[in-house]
């Protein structure tokens, strides 16, 4: 089963993704700052990030950065969520290394689109 590691420090849209994610089949983790999302990353390693950009204390910008410089960093996907889906927001998430961008308020069937063709197109993640 995937692991889904979800970051935001909104409740309610932490509940959202974990619940379209859950009835998909993922095993989903939640972490509601970006300082929980590292140490969450350390312990146990999911599969993909789905990531905030707009969070208090450490944005989502600085924790990609901290992801992509941590030893396997680079090959952990991550896909960020934001509020703010400006130009400038999407340069700064492309530059640093991010493997999708949606905007919210975003269709959950798009997000399940992109981890399907990530997880190399199975039809359920049960399914690998």
């Amino acid at each position: 089963m995937r692991k889904i590691l979800v970051v935001d420090d909104d409740s309610s849209v932490r509940s959202l993704v974990r619940d379209v994610l859950e009835v998909e089949g993922y095993d989903v983790a939640v972490a509601e700052d970006g300082f929980a999302a590292l140490r969450r990353i350390e312990g146990e390693r999911p599969d993909c990030v789905v990531l905030d950009v707009m969070m208090p204390g450490m944005d989502g910008h600085a924790v990609l950065s901290r992801i992509r410089a941590a030893e396997a960093g680079p090959s952990l996907p991550v896909v960020m969520l934001t509020a703010a889906a400006d130009d400038h927001q999407a340069w700064q998430a492309w530059s640093g290394g991010v493997d999708y961008f949606l905007a919210k308020p975003f269709d959950p069937s798009e997000l399940l689109r992109y981890l399907d063709y990530l997880f190399d197109g199975a039809a359920s993640p049960l399914a690998g």
